[in-house]
């Protein structure tokens, strides 16, 4: 079998400059060329994994099969690309030194002083190359967080310094994203952030092979010509990265103009036909020219900021490319209706989505939500507390059971519909201990969401503690709450979905994270093609 070959990516002069699309396309373009492509992040901060993590600093936690908590780069991965990640694929410092203090404890340094290199940054190389070993590719996309000259990701510069030096350049490529921004009171592009970011990966030993540079305006030759010629790589290997108008997923046939994939498999001496984007081409024809549109509420706690519910957003995006429709994603502060009531905030929109979230801030304000899209008959998506959030309303509202509640918003509630995990009862450790990752969910014949599956049995991920408390089935189906899914033994309650209504279907687990642009999830793109016919009607 050919050696694996790797590619690592780095960021520098400021961070959200988007490694993690960049390496995401660029593994699209890859597997487009017919290589089997596998895509890993490595995290400088000391935090095991980003679970505990509030969204408001990190964004969504995005949950793999394997119940590993992850960051949101890892979902660009799996929506651009077809490779199965693990917890492998996503390496903290945190669990870097965690592993090494461990082994140090149980003898397996033999007495020496531990130390960041070796010790360190051999565990770094493991980890690295643990990813092409688990799975046979023929390419691993390693984006390293955070930006050049950070001093917590300064042993993970060191570390793949080292591979290069050691596994040749024909093996390795270093691919450095920078910005290169425009004054516009100089009306100028600016050159200097750029040598300043190489120079100072050059003084760590790094010596990237190709600048991807991110632009608000197109940038000249002249330009092109000067940063080749001050952080001394061939012209064809600066690539321009301009803000994309429309949608993340023309980044790929962006960077596949700029000839990066032929670059990158010249440099890699990878001998493969070019890239088919037919596919992709299309679905961004849909996506630029739609038929329709519609306009969907997304209802949270996270609203003000974009990367709190990314995978939601994307979800959604793919759900009105599969109904050749333009979404209109009109964003919903809970507490703004618990505030001014759900009327005022939601009349006039075709759907009401209610993500996942913890804690009880803006609960009140969903629940109304909720029950707006019950009594108005509009289109409901409800994602793990977003059917945890629909189960207490109807509840209260159509069983009768007053101040019917979650356990976890309200412990002494004397309807707890809402209840905790029997499992999750004792357990005192936040991280990586929740119901976590995909589970088999068997769906009951007859129902809207096996229609919209085609499939008896699914699997779907999951990230909660608490679940619907199986003393209220009967009572509740009684009134027209049908369990729509269930795990294999029939214990947990995984879809609900009501009788009567177009379109109102809530899942514990979180479907999002399965979606892809030329794929959306069934939920999601039967969710939007009610919004639809509730807008045309």
């Amino acid at each position: 079998m050919a050696r694996t070959k790797y590619i690592f990516v780095t960021g520098g002069v400021v961070s959200s400059l988007g490694k993690g699309l960049t390496a995401a396309s660029l593994g699209t373009l890859l597997e487009n060329r017919g290589l089997r492509v596998s895509l890993m992040k490595f995290d400088p901060y000391l935090n095991v994994d980003p679970g505990t993590m509030n969204p408001f600093q990190h964004g969504e936690v995005y949950v793999l099969d394997d119940g590993a908590e992850t960051d949101l780069d890892l979902g660009h991965y799996e929506r651009f690309t077809d490779g199965k990640l693990t917890r492998a694929n996503s390496v903290t410092s945190g669990q870097i030194y965690q592993q090494v203090l461990e082994n140090e404890r149980q003898g397996k340094y033999l007495g020496q002083p531990v130390q960041v290199i070796p010790h360190v940054t051999d565990e770094i190389k493991r980890r690295i190359r643990q990813v092409g070993e688990q799975t046979p590719v023929d390419v691993v996309i390693v984006e390293i967080g955070g930006t050049t000259g950070d001093i917590e990701g300064l042993p993970v510069l060191e570390a793949v310094r080292q591979m290069g030096q050691e596994m040749g350049a024909g093996n390795t490529l270093f691919l450095h994203v920078t910005l290169v921004p425009y004054i516009r009171v100089a009306g100028e592009i600016k050159t200097k952030p750029t040598q300043q970011s190489v120079a100072k990966l050059r003084e760590i030993g790094i010596m990237p092979r190709v600048l991807v540079c991110r632009s608000e305006k197109p940038i000249s030759q002249d330009v092109r010509r000067k940063i080749a010629l001050y952080c001394n790589v061939p012209e064809d290997a600066v690539i321009e990265e301009l803000d994309v108008q429309t949608s993340i997923y023309e980044v790929p046939v962006m960077l596949q103009r700029e000839s990066l994939d032929e670059l990158v498999c010249r440099c890699l001496h990878l001998g493969v036909p070019p890239a088919r984007m037919t596919d992709w081409a299309a679905m961004l024809e849909r996506i630029r020219r739609p038929t329709h549109s519609v306009r969907i509420a997304v209802v949270g706690k996270y609203i003000g900021l974009q990367d709190a519910y990314k995978s939601v957003y994307e979800a959604i995006t793919h759900g009105g490319i599969a109904n050749d429709a333009r979404v209109e994603i009109v964003r919903v502060d809970a507490e703004t209706i618990e505030k001014q009531g759900a009327e005022r905030q939601l009349a006039g929109v075709d759907g009401i989505l209610v993500p996942g979230g913890f804690g009880n801030r803006g609960i009140e304000g969903k629940i109304q939500a909720a029950r707006f899209a019950r009594e108005k008959q509009v289109p409901y998506l409800g994602l793990c507390l977003g059917m945890q959030i629909a189960t207490i309303e109807f509840a209260r509202n159509v069983c009768g059971l007053k101040d019917a509640h979650s356990t976890e918003f309200e412990p002494k509630t004397p309807h707890p519909v809402i209840c905790l995990i029997e499992e999750q009862k004792n357990i005192k450790r936040l991280g990586g201990t929740m119901r976590l990752g995909g589970q088999p969910c068997k769906l009951t014949p007859g129902t809207r969401a096996q229609a919209l599956y085609g499939a008896e049995t699914v699997r779907e991920r999951h990230r909660h503690r608490y679940e619907f408390n199986n003393d209220y089935r009967e009572r509740m189906q009684r009134e027209g709450f049908v369990l729509a899914g269930l795990t294999p033994d029939g214990e947990l309650v995984e879809i609900i979905e009501l009788e009567k209504h177009p379109f109102f279907i809530a899942s514990q687990f979180h479907p999002e994270f399965q979606s892809k642009p030329h794929r959306a999830h069934p939920l999601f793109r039967g969710f939007i093609e009610a919004a639809l016919k509730r807008k045309s009607a």
